[in-house]
């Protein structure tokens, strides 16, 4: 009876012994499984592929392809100003008026010089003529004739001296006329009535020519090499196509030609002025305003197409990450081309069909297991969700600043379907 008795203690032992074993895993495993963090919840999607037409995108300015600088051309008192300040004027309309009375008298005075020139002109030539008749009778010495022959030649220079004088003089009274040299819209005048001005010196006002216009831009290296390249192999026939779009517009619906590249890159910002001309018989143009032009970068072909978010930079290197089979991420460099109707166009390094992520990219280090939600290319993630965040963020309703969760409050979650639930039980 004692030898069962102890018999069964021993088996109650090792019982209780094994169950507190087990409850002690149970207690470990539901802590390391508390402990571990839950896996980024990112948006991945596949990488598409399509025919497209790459553009080029730049900013620029629009320049007036004529820009004058009126500045008199005699001195004197300004008289009167005939235009109103920002009109459009054309070529050869008078714009100010100098004092013209003392060109005038000038010009006067240069007149009757050239009249007393040319009488004495005649007097000289008489003079001459009688000595030619005298020298073939031996009537006068050679030395006679020679110096009645020479004041008539000198009669002649003074002539052509005077006529030249009363041309400048001329000239000069026409100056006081001060007149557009070119078509286009005037600036204001910075000159009134009464005022002074020298020769030349003294700024009267701008003058910009509108139609047509043109519009600047610069490109880089990468740019110039692409397109001298293209230019060469006779990808881009005559002048290439501009396409221009303004501050206020969506898309690109002014067409220009492109006209002009410069013969020298600026070595201080790796970059070459380029030009474009563009019709503006609306004058919806103005020179200094802000453009978007659009360039034509390569004829169709089939290239792969990504949202720009899902890119990421690594100093000068721009990376993607891929997804693997077993939601893994992967750091993939890649070479980046422009973007085509919102997507961004992959030169290499990713192939299409190759997932990748597309929202959440700070939350994710290359090798590390993710949570995807798949969306296609190109749509924004599913409505509702909003991102697990990383250490250092705010927190999440029900969490402290530490990531746990307070005791008895809930936890907003995700659901499959994008639908949100809450889990308020205690998790082990």
């Amino acid at each position: 009876m004692r030898h069962s008795l102890s018999i069964s203690l021993v088996l109650l032992g090792i019982v209780s012994a094994a169950a507190l074993a087990v409850s002690g895993c149970a207690r470990n495993e539901a802590a390391e499984q508390k402990a571990m963090p839950p896996l980024p919840q990112v948006t991945v999607a596949a990488a598409t592929s399509r025919k497209v037409t790459e553009f080029d995108e730049f900013t620029g300015r629009f320049e007036a392809v004529e820009r004058v600088e009126v500045r008199p051309r005699v001195s004197g008192y300004i008289s009167s100003v005939n235009f109103k300040d920002g009109s459009e004027i054309k070529k050869g309309d008078v714009l100010f008026v100098i004092d013209p009375r003392p060109y005038v008298a000038e010009r006067d005075k240069a007149r009757a010089q050239l009249a007393q020139a040319r009488s004495q002109l005649a007097l000289a030539r008489s003079e001459r003529d009688r000595a030619t008749q005298l020298i073939s009778q031996h009537a006068i010495s050679r030395e006679e004739f020679d110096t009645r022959t020479s004041g008539s030649e000198q009669a002649q220079a003074n002539v052509e001296a005077a006529q030249a004088a009363l041309d400048a003089a001329a000239l000069n009274l026409e100056f006081t006329r001060v007149t557009a040299p070119i078509s286009g819209r005037i600036g204001r005048a910075l000159v009134t009535s009464g005022n002074f001005v020298t020769n030349g010196q003294t700024l009267l006002t701008t003058l910009v020519s509108l139609d047509p216009i043109y519009v600047s831009f610069d490109g880089d290296e990468k740019v110039y090499l692409k397109y001298t390249k293209l230019s060469r192999d006779g990808a881009h026939d005559g002048r290439n196509p501009v396409q221009v779009g303004l501050a206020d517009e969506s898309g690109y619906p002014h067409q220009g030609v492109m006209v002009f590249v410069d013969n020298a890159l600026d070595p201080a910002t790796g970059t070459i002025r380029s030009r474009a001309l563009l019709d503006n018989r609306d004058r919806l143009f103005t020179p200094g305003l802000f453009a978007r032009l659009r360039l034509l970068g390569a004829h169709e072909h089939e290239a792969v197409l990504i949202n720009d978010s899902a890119v990421g930079t690594d100093q000068t290197v721009r990376y993607v990450l891929v997804v693997s089979a077993a939601n893994k991420a992967e750091y993939r460099p890649v070479q980046l081309g422009p973007i085509v109707d919102g997507l961004r166009v992959v030169e290499s390094g990713l192939a299409s069909g190759e997932t990748i992520v597309v929202n959440g990219l700070q939350r994710v280090r290359p090798g590390a297991q993710v949570q995807p939600q798949r969306v296609a290319m190109g749509e924004p993630p599913r409505g509702g969700e909003r991102p697990v965040r990383m250490a250092g963020q705010e927190a999440r309703p029900g969490t402290d600043t530490s990531g746990e969760r307070r005791p008895g409050e809930g936890v907003t979650l995700l659901a499959r379907n994008g639908s949100r639930a809450t889990d308020s039980e205690p998790r082990p």
